[in-house]
This record gives structure tokens, sequence and C-alpha cells, in this order.
């Protein structure tokens, strides 16, 4: 199965919810856990042991384990090693992105059969044009993995770029939007980032693909609002929420509930 197929699956029989896994330094101290890599492990296992049952997928924020050098990337690895243990979707949200080499670098770190990093998906960036991900898309289709484009994100300082207008007539993010769209026909290995936060107008129905929509929860979207701006391709879609679900811990029972209602709201809104 390609990753989008696997993603379709898990979406059918789990839910909707993407949960995250941001080691916030405030969310570390109000877990009692150290701001060191050893608290970052016990945070990632703790978030894996409370969403494997109740999230259709994971998301590991990379940034805050890597702010803590290499001891913080081992402490991400035991988060993913241990959510590839589980039916949780896998996501690096590394947000990698260059040309040529150094992108077949990174490619060889997170996507290439045989890579390190064990993910499932990683977020790459493609503002360096999207046909410089190629390198990106090949190691993803060969190794069964995918890849999740930012096309229109939920931080305001984003819009003056994605929303830009091609000679085309299309908006940038729309452009990414069908370039992934693209890859996708050629086999399913390609996803996109778009905002949950605002009325993005993107056309969505053609890509056959992962949609992973950030910025629900204390970010101000709510599950209504998801419903209303993703009238298309549910197949895949994966709402992010990090903050209002990591705000119940530490106790693995009470993340597990948090996860559970959210999800709960999203399948209700989502099937109405």
């Amino acid at each position: 199965m390609s990753f989008n197929e696997r993603a379709f699956a898990v979406v059918a029989e789990r839910g909707h919810l993407c949960a995250g896994v941001d080691p916030h330094p405030e969310l570390l101290a109000a877990w009692n856990l150290p701001n060191d890599p050893s608290g970052l492990a016990i945070f990632a296992q703790r978030c894996v042991d409370a969403f494997a049952d109740t999230a259709a997928a994971i998301k590991f924020q990379v940034a805050f384990f890597e702010a803590h050098g290499p001891q913080g990337l081992v402490a991400l690895q035991v988060g993913l090693d241990a959510a590839a243990k589980t039916g949780l979707l896998v996501i690096a949200d590394a947000k990698r992105g260059d040309i040529d080499s150094t992108l077949q670098a990174y490619a060889q770190a997170w996507l290439a059969p045989g890579a390190p990093f064990k993910a499932d998906a990683v977020t790459v960036s493609p503002y360096l044009g999207a046909g410089a991900l190629r390198p990106a898309v090949a190691a993803a289709r060969e190794a069964g993995r995918g890849v999740i484009v930012l096309a229109a994100t939920s931080n305001p300082e984003a819009r003056a770029v994605q929303s830009a207008r091609l000679d085309d007539g299309r908006r940038v993010a729309q452009s990414v939007v069908d370039e992934v769209a693209g890859w996708n026909a050629e086999g399913g290995v390609g996803g996109v980032v778009v905002g949950a936060t605002f009325d993005h107008g993107l056309d969505l129905s053609g890509l056959n693909g992962v949609v992973l929509a950030p910025g629900f929860g204390a970010q101000g979207a709510v599950e209504t609002d998801v419903a209303r701006r993703f009238p298309t391709a549910r197949e895949g879609l994966l709402v992010a929420a990090s903050r209002s679900l990591l705000r119940a811990g530490p106790a693995v029972g009470a993340l597990r509930d948090a996860a559970t209602r959210t999800t709960d709201m999203l399948a209700e809104a989502l099937s109405a």
C-alpha cells in the first residue's frame, strides 16, 4: 500500500485526530519533567501511550527535540520507535526543504529505505520550488512513506506569499496542491498542510491525498470550522491538535480522555 492508501485506511478506522507531541518548556514544567533530553523522552513515551488507541496519527514537532542537540534527537527516536509499534500514522514535523544533493541528504535521513529516523511521513517546504522536492518524493515512494507539503499554513504571516497570484491566475498555495495531486496520480505519496484557522479557498477535490490541518484547539479553530473549511478530501483529513490535548496531562488517562473527546467531536461535526 502507498502512504496515502494506508492513511485513508487509518482515518476510516480511527477518525481524524492527529495528536501533536510538542514538548514546550512550559508543558514540561507543568508535567513536572526536566527540560532536558530525559524529560523529552518521558514526554514522548507518555504521549504515545495516551494516543496509541485514541488518535489516527501522532505528529512529533522535531524542533523541540533538536533544541537539545544530539541527545534531544535520541529522545525523538525513542518517541518515533515507540509510535511505530502502534497503529498510529507517525508524522515528523520537520519542515525540510532544499535543492539537489542537500535535499537528497534530507531524504536519506527521513524518507529513504533504511532512513535512521523512522516516520511514516515528513513535512516539507515547497518554497524553493515544488519541483525541487522530487528527490524526496522518489525516496518516499520507494520506501512507502509520504511527504506532506506546506501549502496554506495556519500562521497569518504566510498569507502574502501563499496567497500571491501566479501568471495563470492560481494562487501559490493552489499551485502547491495541484503539484502534489500530480505526484499522487503517479503513486500516493503526497499530502498538503492547510491550516484550519482561516477560509483558505483551496480546491482539494483532486488531491487524493492526506490533508494535515493544524490550528485546531489552542490556535482557535473548532470542529465546526473544520467541517466548513474542508468539505472535500475528508478521506485523508488529519486535524492536528497539540496544546489543547497536552494541557490535559501529565496523566496518561487524562490525555487519553482529551483525545477521545476531540475525536468524537470531530466525527460528529464531519458527519453532519
